[in-house]
């Protein structure tokens, strides 16, 4: 029998970050930069006005009070995007819009909304400092500067940075593409009317929904039956667009042992019972030209764990990310229960508490029993050690956060 951490050794070890691609800024939206990314020049390009006014020298604006404003000659205009640059002589102020270059030898900015809103002489009713609702040139970032380093992940934030400097496209490790295929003659999909022995298909739904939140790609295929010609062709003909493979069920001992049969001439793919529970099969290789596969069990709850614990970290490594686990925190247990000896043991719980006051975990549902209600309530798995067996309320266990 294999351990978790062996086997998830082994899902790590078939997979690797996706080759580096030049993308489009709206590509690469939620993917990992593969390149460090230098400004090309200084940002901003020069002094600007913070904000709508007149720029002035503050010296000339020293005794401005509300009750006593100075009076300064209105000389000229400048708009944002002007490229003539223009010089402020002494006692003078140019009207200037947001974003628009300061004139030489001005060196503050009075906001419009304090003065008369003059045009050709303007009465100044504050006093501004040298620099006052100024962006200086090079403030952002200098020319040369990293703007964004290898290994960040691409948000919005992030995409107003890149276009700011007039990046239109960058090298980024691409989003994984996956399928998922879900195997059973009892499968249904759901939205159809199930008949006596039937199931819906909650695996395919709960993966593909688990695969989009880790930042990948998802091509869910109709749930495909028991019989092996079926699933080899749907295979082989899903590999063209898939960077991973996930099976769901097949895995039964005996005739309904589908997968691995149609696996065997396909590629490399081990099987092995892993220490886990809930969980106990579990397969890992490769098929067609090096495509990887993770074979997971068929009970929903059981799918959920091995995600968890194998697939999502193998997603990370694929799309380029550093950090590839969830948080953990511990957390003392409510109530207690068996543990079976041998197995690392994933219970749902519903976590509460502060890091300052410490966090209580508490079991939703029996942990022996796979209920699907009971994970849809909870927020963490607690992790019983696999020498474990009499867990008792009070005890402290690491709890892998599912919501983080």
């Amino acid at each position: 029998m294999r351990s978790v951490q062996e086997h998830l050794t082994a899902c790590l070890a078939a997979v690797g970050p996706l080759p580096p691609l030049d993308v489009v800024l709206h590509d690469a939206v939620g993917c990992i930069l593969a390149e460090d990314v230098l400004a090309p020049g200084d940002l901003p390009v020069a002094d600007l006005a913070g904000v709508d006014g007149y720029a002035v020298r503050a010296a000339d604006v020293v005794d401005a009070r509300p009750e006593s404003p100075t009076v300064l000659r209105v000389t000229d205009e400048v708009r944002a995007g002007q490229v003539d640059r223009l010089h402020l002589v002494a006692r003078a102020a140019v009207r200037i819009a947001s974003g628009a270059p300061l004139p030489g030898d001005a060196d503050a900015v009075v906001p419009v909304e304090q003065t008369d809103f003059g045009s050709a002489e303007v009465a100044v009713r504050t006093a501004v400092t040298s620099g006052e609702n100024v962006r200086r040139r090079a403030e952002d970032l200098r020319a040369g500067a990293i703007v964004l380093a290898a290994g960040e992940r691409v948000g919005a934030r992030q995409v107003a940075l890149l276009a700011a400097t007039g990046r239109g496209r960058v090298n980024v490790h691409p989003r994984p593409r996956v399928v998922i295929v879900s195997v059973g003659d009892e499968l249904v999909e759901p939205g159809r009317p199930a008949q006596p022995g039937q199931v819906y298909d909650a695996n395919g739904h709960a993966l593909a929904t688990a695969v989009q939140d880790a930042g990948a790609a998802t091509f869910r295929v109709a749930a495909v039956p028991d019989e092996r010609r079926q699933l080899r062709e749907t295979l082989e003909d899903q590999l063209v667009r898939a960077d991973l493979v996930i099976t769901t069920g097949g895995l039964s001992y005996g005739a309904n042992d589908t997968v691995k049969e149609v696996l065997a001439p396909l590629g490399t793919v081990r099987f092995d019972n892993v220490a886990m529970w809930p969980g106990r099969q579990l397969g890992v290789g490769h098929i067609g030209d090096g495509t990887p596969i993770f074979c997971l069990p068929g009970d929903p709850v059981a799918v959920q764990v091995a995600y968890e614990t194998f697939v999502r970290p193998a997603l990370r490594t694929m799309a380029g990310y550093a950090d590839l686990y969830r948080p953990s925190v511990p957390a003392a247990v409510t109530t207690g229960w068996y543990s079976p000896y041998g197995r690392r043991e994933f219970v749902r719980v519903h976590l509460t508490g502060t890091p300052t006051d410490g966090y209580r975990a508490e079991p939703t549902g029996s942990p022996a029993a796979l209920l699907l209600s009971a994970l849809a309530r909870a927020n963490a798995f607690a992790v019983v050690p696999e020498d474990v067996t009499d867990v008792r309320a009070g005890d402290r266990l690491h709890c892998l956060l599912l919501e983080s």
